[in-house]
């Protein structure tokens, strides 16, 4: 089998994999449609429960400014930056680049070293150099959703006693930006600074929910901006918010508790047949090392790379829950 013949086939193997890749997300067809029979039975419905939700989602809708955008919905580029700013660090896309290019070069150098297979050593240094920095930026966004998520509920009743004591709102957000500390300070401070600099509280709040991306803040964010346009107990409000929120927190750790099992499974499953090349190259490297250089390997072990991708894919998909 040459050359030509082995770059065809493990081409074919990426065209299965984004085949299944938009089989499994689907497109947005189906989404918009969706959309659109919600907005016809809203419309026609008779049911209050109905109604209240409809009157809840214009609300929602009509309380974004005409020219809102979403932070990281422009470009690739633009994307990249909000996910670097969302980890807390002070990195920047120039500095990503390098770091992804840096791995790959590294990676490829070090397999073209012990394999002399250029295709190879190219195409894992690419995938290496692209997902690692991937991966650490996404473990760093989840650390500091979670940091953030644990305080969060403890800022808004810090809310709730400085409303009750007759403060304005925006004091209560001065003493909370102040007074607790990690993620929920800084970000909290950064909305204070940005009202003090003559913007609306709503405009602040919202820049800030959208760089974030957390659903915890944003019901924060709807639940004020609804508060302002209906009125109410704010204070009771608020509360109430928190106590949902402290819910919504055990639930996630009781799910987590739940399906560790599973995950500990497919961990194990998709790291034991690395380790298991790993120790057997170690061992005899002559026995296995036909999969650096024989056209007919190198197929097979990326088709096995591919069914097992595939499989710890499912598996995640299987453990994941959304609340």
């Amino acid at each position: 089998m040459d050359f030509t013949q082995t770059l065809l086939i493990t081409g074919g193997i990426f065209a299965v994999i984004l085949v299944g890749y938009f089989a499994f997300t689907g497109s947005g067809a189906s989404s918009a449609q969706k959309r659109r029979l919600d907005a016809l039975r809203y419309r026609h419905s008779e049911s209050t429960d109905t109604k209240v939700e409809s009157q809840l989602k214009k609300a929602i809708a009509a309380r974004k400014p005409k020219a809102h955008r979403i932070a990281g919905s422009g470009s690739r580029i633009e994307a990249l930056e909000v996910r670097l700013d969302r980890t807390g660090k002070p990195w920047t896309v120039t500095q990503y680049a390098y770091a992804s290019l840096g791995i790959a070069v590294v990676v490829a150098m070090a397999i073209f070293m012990q394999s002399g297979a250029f295709l190879l050593s190219a195409g894992v240094g690419l995938l290496i150099g692209a997902g690692v920095p991937h991966l650490v930026v996404g473990f760093l966004i989840g650390k500091r959703t979670n940091a953030f998520n644990d305080k969060f509920p403890d800022a808004i009743e810090l809310l709730v006693r400085g409303l009750r004591s007759g403060l304005p709102v925006t004091e209560t957000l001065s003493v909370v930006s102040t007074e607790v500390d990690g993620p929920v300070g800084l970000e909290f401070k950064g909305i204070v600074e940005r009202i003090k600099i003559g913007k609306t509280m709503e405009d602040s709040l919202q820049e800030t929910a959208d760089r974030l991306g957390i659903p915890e803040f944003n019901f924060f964010c709807i639940t004020l901006a609804i508060q302002r346009e209906t009125g109410g107990n704010l204070a009771e409000t608020l509360s109430n918010l928190a106590d949902v929120l402290r819910k919504r927190s055990q639930m996630k750790l009781k799910i987590k508790a739940m399906s560790s099992e599973s995950k500990a499974s497919a961990y194990i499953v998709g790291s034991l047949p690395f380790i298991v090349f790993g120790l057997i190259y170690m061992i005899n490297p002559s026995y296995i090392g036909g999969f650096f250089y024989e056209d007919r390997l190198i197929i097979a072990g990326l088709g096995g790379l591919v069914w097992m991708s595939i499989g710890v894919f499912i598996m995640a998909k299987m453990v994941n829950f959304e609340i």
